[in-house]
């Protein structure tokens, strides 16, 4: 039996334990070691070493960690909950001025955390009571919030984007580029579909009674400026510093983690819990991210070594079919996996599989990143899994799992016509990197 076929064996034993149900790092690493050995002998040992060493002392990963703190600390802040306050009294008399306040808070948020969990979970919190107690729709109210969540996956600092850098082996800064303007469109998509929906039916989405927007523009100016400035500043000094190439990932990080304790200890919500539950929530997410990287670098090594991934490509170049074919097919893939598994194992396990085929294709990396992540930015929205419902859920235990899955449907057909967009007009993910990097 030739490596090769040792190879596919190892790829066919892979998905099975995957769908079985194994911890996916645990089966990496026992199909690597053993499959490796059938190929490499002893040496496949010390390829796990090096592997593991290699992928441990990235320094540009250790941009997950820093990032992720940053958000754990940010969660506790209290800014987003009066920037929501003061948008929502701005637009009051607007009809689904909730809608619009929800989607300006969350694409904010999103720029200050990168992680979709602590979003779908804040907005959700500060949103979902009062759109209930305004008299909103409520699966609007629902696709709202978690699509609104969701755009943490993708606009910098996302932490899924640190970790497709050293994947498909592209900046990190220029993915950070790619995704700002994807990120807006979606915004834009969400805001103008509420706005459009609430003209059609006005019931969707009542004004705010003259009861709760009794305050003064005093207090109105000094809530919205309280809760923007701080954020604002923050970003730009994280993401400014990064794109404009005075730090890298791991440096814009730390002036980040930096940035939210200071922010936090001036909003007198920093206390030695926070710090401590912040501190123990990051080491949880970092280590569960860097095993898979780790495990699956390893595997890949192995799966490489016998000459796999030469020989599928190969073999599916060979077809001479148009290159959309195998693209959209890697997507939809991608997107289908994306309903039982979270994005760390797609990314860092299925995608290196078909990144001999995208090469032997001459696809753009950064272009195929942003278009990835946008796919599976929409597996959070899609049925039958959508975690982004359960979050919601958690919060707002009153409304049908069923009627927050109907409302979040039409955001995912928004999401679907944002993948479209960025993979037939790519300017709109490759301009920014350019005229930033040239």
């Amino acid at each position: 039996m030739t490596l090769e076929t040792y190879g596919l064996i190892l790829l066919v034993g892979l998905f099975f334990f995957i769908c079985v149900g194994f911890p996916i790092s645990f089966t990496l690493i026992t199909l690597g070691a053993i499959f490796g050995y059938i190929g490499l002998g002893p040496k496949v040992f010390h390829l796990m070493t090096f592997s593991f060493f290699g992928t441990m002392m990235d320094t540009v990963l250790a941009a997950v960690a820093l990032f992720t703190f940053m958000g754990c600390i940010l969660e506790s802040a209290g800014l987003m909950e009066r920037l929501f306050h003061a948008v929502q009294l701005i637009s009051g008399r607007l009809r689904g001025s909730l809608y619009l306040g929800t989607i300006f808070s969350a694409t904010l948020f999103a720029a200050a955390t990168g992680i979709v969990g602590a979003s779908v979970t804040i907005i959700g919190l500060m949103a979902a009571p009062v759109m209930k107690k305004a008299g909103y729709d409520q699966g609007l109210s629902a696709g709202t919030i978690c699509a609104g969540g969701t755009l943490g996956i993708l606009i910098p600092p996302s932490v899924m984007l640190v970790v497709m850098g050293p994947v498909f082996q592209v900046s990190v800064a220029r993915l950070y580029a790619a995704a700002i303007i994807p990120g807006m469109m979606l915004a834009g998509l969400y805001i103008f579909y509420t706005m459009v929906r609430v003209m059609i039916k006005p019931e969707l989405g009542p004004p705010l009674s003259d009861e709760d927007l009794d305050v003064t523009k005093s207090f109105i100016i000094r809530e919205f400026f309280v809760g923007l400035v701080p954020p604002a500043v923050l970003i730009l000094v994280t993401l400014g510093t990064i794109l404009t190439g005075l730090a890298t990932p791991t440096e814009g990080a730390a002036l980040g983690c930096l940035g939210a304790v200071v922010v936090t200890a001036a909003n007198k919500r920093l206390t030695f819990k926070l710090i401590k539950e912040s501190a123990y929530r990051t080491a949880e997410t970092t280590s569960m991210v860097m095993i898979l990287l780790a495990a699956s670098t390893f595997m890949g090594a192995v799966f490489s070594s016998m000459g796999t991934p030469k020989f599928i490509a190969d073999t599916l170049l060979s077809w001479n079919m148009p290159p959309w074919v195998f693209i959209v097919g890697i997507l939809i893939v991608c997107f289908i996996l994306g309903w039982p598994l979270e994005w760390v194992p797609i990314v860092v396990v299925i995608v290196p599989i078909f990144l001999p085929v995208l090469n032997g294709l001459k696809v753009d990396m950064i272009w195929f990143a942003i278009v990835l992540a946008v796919t599976l930015q929409t597996c959070w929205l899609s049925p039958p899994v959508a975690l982004s419902a359960y979050y919601l859920k958690a919060i707002m235990p009153e409304w049908e799992l069923k009627d927050i899955y109907l409302g979040m449907m039409p955001f995912m057909a928004l999401q679907g016509l944002g993948v479209f967009f960025i993979y037939n007009f790519p300017q709109i993910t490759l301009w920014l990197p350019k005229f930033l990097f040239g």
